[in-house]
């Protein structure tokens, strides 16, 4: 809530990068509130978490359409991001705020109609075979479909862009040392995309990883929930806890360690007590 707000109350900061990252917050949020309604339903009524029910079909899916949500923007911040490097001042004219809005409606549009696909008729309500142990009363073909595909386009594309941003500025950064040049912005910005790549990645596959991992004993397991309680019940609920880190780690790595970002937010908590110190900053 902290990103959104500074983000809408500083016009400056309306650029096309800007909309993903706050798009990037309001996945969380919707992330966060499916999470909160799911644990609600299990405080009230732990048997349908576990035995599955049709009342577990919507926070089920509205959760998956967030989780998918946030992959999505993930994935577009680091085509972003490389773009904006490899094609340095063309892309200023090219990457507009306007086609990053076009891409925040395209990654909900599609984030909305695969999330939603339980709700539209595939489940597994009305029958027992391929009923998944974990998510009921998801089914486990549908778990799959999902999990494979977005698994590897959230580590696959975003390894490819920040390997290759590091790249370029290595190479531009030789480019000037050859020609007798200051090396020392280069050099500054090649280590804080080296560290955060590190971020995004370990972030990533701490948060998603032990889900995939689920969905894949989910895929072969035989056995039924009552041999499998508590202990895998556990272990979904820890995967969630992750999810929900995941969360709470974007805005830190995306957004709150953007120095700009920062100035804005003390430029305003302190707009009320010192206008003139404020506009400064």
């Amino acid at each position: 809530c902290t990103v959104i707000f500074t983000r809408m109350a500083t016009k400056d900061l309306h650029k096309p990068i800007s909309v993903l990252f706050c798009n990037l917050a309001f996945s969380d949020l919707f992330t966060s509130f499916s999470g909160f309604w799911i644990s609600m339903l299990f405080i009230t009524n732990p048997d349908i978490t576990i035995f599955g029910s049709k009342d577990m079909l919507a926070p089920y899916a509205f959760y998956t359409v967030s989780i998918l949500s946030t992959i999505y923007n993930l994935v577009s911040i680091g085509i972003e991001r490389y773009l904006a490097v490899a094609e340095s001042m063309r892309t200023r004219f090219r990457v507009t705020r306007n086609r990053s809005i076009a891409v925040v409606l395209i990654n909900w549009v599609l984030a909305f109609f695969l999330g939603c696909l339980p709700l539209m008729g595939w489940n597994c309500l009305q029958m027992e075979n391929n009923l998944s142990v974990l998510y009921s009363p998801f089914c486990v073909n549908y778990l799959i479909f999902i999990a494979i595909p977005n698994v590897v386009v959230a580590f696959i594309i975003p390894l490819f862009t920040y390997l290759r941003i590091i790249i370029i500025l290595r190479k531009r950064k030789l480019r000037m040392k050859a020609c007798g040049q200051a090396t020392g912005t280069y050099k500054s910005a090649e280590i804080q995309v080296a560290r955060t790549s590190i971020f995004i990645w370990l972030l990533a596959l701490i948060s998603y990883a032990p889900f995939f991992a689920g969905v894949i004993f989910d895929a072969t397991n035989h056995q039924c929930h009552i041999d499998l309680y508590p202990g895998v019940y556990i272990f979904r609920n820890c995967t969630a806890m992750l999810i929900t880190i995941n969360c709470l780690g974007n805005p830190i790595i995306y957004t709150l360690k953007v120095k700009t970002l920062g100035a804005k937010l003390k430029a305003l908590k302190c707009l009320s007590t010192n206008r003139i110190r404020a506009c400064t900053i």
